[in-house]
């Protein structure tokens, strides 16, 4: 079992992929994927990097504040003013605006800290990155999405505050705390070795439920609406890399820090933007969680993409 697990972990986005096909021609297997039972998977996603976290990663923050400052300001700057400035350039409706607006203000992804090992980048500071920039997220992101978008669209800022707070701080926070206390011993070794792959698969689910909830749309708009969303999560995704590549090379970080600081802007956390886009806007705006679905697929593609360039150019 566990060497399936590893398996799956190897290849997140094979399986992200292939849910995202299976709920386009069978939607009603995913349709469970929803409300309660869809924030009980993320909560499990975000277990998983809470399990990761020692009291050496948080001794690392300490002692290299001025990168986690750096890195986390260009997150939560970079990617949604990036987010908004391609939603008018594409002339996006408010749905779609708000979906690509939601993945640009939600923190760092899960998996960036996986992308940031193969491609011999800054692996403490990537975990430190990702651990602040999902601190911070119940703050930021509510207030990012009403600045950015709340001119169009309703937006419930304290209900989005307590959500993330329930999705995120609190089962990275029991993560944590299994850590340090059962973390030496063997069994729980087991269980946390197998739980990257078992995060790959709630991303699957997260993905397939989101396929299932935009089904109808999808259909009726056809390919080009495929086509548009796609071509909006790609310059987004394509521009957080290369700025944030920017922004190592503007602050004199070494070759493995840039790699690093690179993937953590560029890679978000799409699956929390899917989440909110189900708990908040699907019914005025179904059509915000296009963006968030094809997010979930890509950045998992282009992430691996772009740490295995990385790790060539060594070579």
């Amino acid at each position: 079992m566990s060497n399936v697990l590893s398996h799956i972990a190897r290849h997140t986005s094979l399986y992200v992929i292939g849910a995202a096909v299976v709920a386009m021609f069978l939607p009603d297997l995913f349709c469970w994927v929803r409300g309660t039972t869809q924030t009980v998977i993320l909560g499990i996603i975000m277990l998983t990097m809470g399990l990761t976290l020692t009291v050496n990663d948080f001794k690392i923050l300490a002692s290299r504040p001025w990168d986690i400052l750096i890195g986390t300001c260009a997150q939560f700057t970079i990617m949604p003013l990036i987010a908004l400035a391609i939603s008018r350039a594409f002339g996006l409706d408010d749905s779609l605006a708000l979906g690509i607006i939601l993945v640009g203000c939600c923190p760092g992804g899960v998996s960036s800290n996986i992308m940031s090992f193969l491609c011999h980048g800054d692996v403490a500071f990537s975990v430190g990155m990702t651990t602040v920039s999902t601190l911070i997220a119940p703050f930021a992101t509510p207030f990012l999405v009403f600045l950015l978008a709340g001119h169009t669209v309703e937006v419930d800022a304290v209900a989005m505050f307590l959500n993330i707070l329930v999705v995120t701080i609190l089962p990275v926070s029991v993560g944590f705390v299994l850590n340090y206390f059962l973390g030496s011993r063997e069994s729980f070794v087991s269980f946390r070795n197998a739980m990257p792959g078992l995060s790959v698969i709630c991303l699957a689910f997260i993905v397939g439920g989101v396929v299932c909830s935009v089904h109808a749309p999808l259909i009726s708009n056809g390919l080009m609406l495929f086509l548009l969303t796609f071509s909006v999560v790609l310059v987004h995704n394509s521009c957080g890399y290369a700025l944030g590549y920017a922004v190592g090379f503007l602050f004199k970080f070494s070759k493995a820090k840039k790699r690093t600081v690179s993937i953590e802007i560029g890679m978000q956390n799409a699956g929390l933007a899917t989440n909110l886009a189900s708990n908040f806007f699907m019914a005025t705006n179904p059509l915000a969680l296009v963006p968030c679905a094809i997010s979930c697929a890509w950045h998992s593609i282009s992430g691996t993409l772009l740490a295995g360039w990385f790790a060539r150019k060594d070579k």
